[in-house]
């Protein structure tokens, strides 16, 4: 009854205009909330997904140049929606670069077929960074046939007024193929936007370390910073030095516009020494490794890039092409070609270094040719343990290099694996079929 009479008070109730509008309204807010979503109300009322969703569609755009080198198996990629656990270095033998961990490893032997077993405290990436980030989405790609490692990070400032606006940060790593001591940081950044944007670019190397301290010279009227430091083998020390061009710490980006800088660093270490030696040993590091980087400053960075690129192409033509493989024990080519770079990044190339004498070239090149019955056993396409489907850490690559070079060297490819990173990737290759190099098939 108390129903009834409610209801029909109600004509009377919506005979008044503002009632019906409020009505109107009520329902129309229901059906914007029925239609959209939890998600679509967060892109309405302009929160957290509307950001999201910009720098995730300027990442799709610089991640789609990427797709067609991944088709071709000639790199792999990570991004938020295609994860990938497997570590992203540029390596040449004498140097490794963790870009993910930000650390440098440094080889104590650079003999051919060893690895750069050590882990310094340096960290070689700058930061570069835009003032007022409000979103981010970054990828990386791991390039085998440029020997280097690619990273994007889209970003939308504070000031930002719509997708649009979206800055792109592209970085690219590497350790130099033909200059074992030179490691290179490219940074390009893209601004559409209609305001200017500031960069900062700093290091990542806390003074405060007792085992590695920072100085700032000038050489070729440029500033550089020389870090030295030290890593502890046995009852000996490894020393290490590093000359870095220092680049401009704050940087306007204009609107419209793009900003491209380099940073070059030289790395050069020593064999292990006694503590006694600490000074002179020091003092030889910093003035080899200053004179190698007035060397750098007078070189166009464009050309050492070329120089790196042609050698990591060269090297890495194997001369087997991976189709499509449905058998279950046997790698994929994304496997083979993964393991392939990490190998080739933990071995020295001596045959690319551009100061080798000619007789000891002359010496290398007659090695590879040598029939010394390489490779002598059965197949490895099928050893799980050469050839894994996941590698988690740079620990994890030092430790398979170190398998590969022993299982080699016991199967008859040591005069191979001794020239460096192209006997390695022979013997590889003629390792994967069981293939033997003799007298009779040259």
């Amino acid at each position: 009854m108390w129903l009834q009479q409610r209801l029909k008070g109600l004509p009377g109730l919506l005979s008044s205009s503002w009632a019906r509008r409020v009505l109107i309204g009520v329902l129309l807010l229901l059906i914007f909330y029925w239609y959209l979503g939890a998600g679509g109300r967060w892109t309405f009322l302009g929160g957290p997904s509307l950001h999201g969703g910009a720098v995730g569609q300027c990442l799709q755009t610089e991640i789609h140049r990427w797709r067609s080198i991944v088709e071709r198996g000639e790199g792999v990629y990570r991004s938020p929606e295609e994860p990938l656990d497997t570590p992203f270095v540029s390596g040449n033998g004498h140097i490794l670069i963790d870009v993910d961990s930000n650390r440098l490893w440094v080889s104590s032997a650079p003999q051919p077929g060893s690895a750069p077993v050590l882990q310094t405290e340096f960290s070689p990436r700058m930061g570069v960074n835009l003032d007022g980030e409000r979103a981010v989405a970054r990828a990386s790609m791991l390039w085998f046939r440029k020997g280097a490692v690619l990273s994007v990070r889209c970003v939308l400032t504070a000031a930002a007024q719509s997708s649009r606006d979206c800055v792109a940060i592209r970085e690219e790593f590497m350790a130099h193929r033909s200059r074992p001591n030179v490691y290179l940081q490219r940074i390009h950044v893209s601004n559409p936007s209609d305001r200017t944007v500031t960069l900062d670019i700093t290091s990542n190397n806390p003074t405060h370390r007792s085992k590695f301290s920072t100085s700032v010279e000038t050489l070729e009227n440029r500033e550089v910073e020389l870090s030295s430091g030290r890593v502890a083998v046995e009852n000996q020390m490894v020393l290490v030095v590093v000359v870095t061009r220092k680049p401009t710490i704050r940087v306007q980006v204009q609107a419209k516009s793009e900003y491209s800088d380099s940073v070059l660093s030289v790395v050069w270490t020593s064999q292990p020494i006694d503590p006694s030696k600490l000074e002179e040993t020091f003092s030889t590091l910093r003035d080899g490794a200053k004179k190698e980087m007035e060397e750098l400053l007078r070189t166009d960075v464009a050309n050492l890039v070329l120089d790196h690129q042609k050698a990591w192409m060269d090297l890495f033509i194997s001369g087997v092409e991976m189709r499509r493989i449905t058998d279950s024990h046997t790698p994929s080519s994304r496997t083979v070609n993964t393991t392939l770079y990490y190998i080739l990044s933990a071995t020295t190339a001596p045959l690319l270094d551009n100061r080798l004498a000619s007789e000891d070239r002359a010496r290398l090149e007659s090695s590879l040719n040598y029939a010394d019955h390489c490779f002598s056993g059965h197949a490895t396409m099928h050893a799980e343990n050469l050839w894994p489907d996941r590698v988690s850490s740079t620990a994890q690559i030092l430790q398979l290099v170190t398998l590969w070079t022993l299982t080699l060297q016991k199967r008859g490819c040591k005069v191979l694996v001794a020239t460096g990173a192209h006997g390695a990737m022979q013997g590889m290759v003629l390792s994967f079929g069981g293939l033997q190099f003799t007298e009779n098939h040259l």
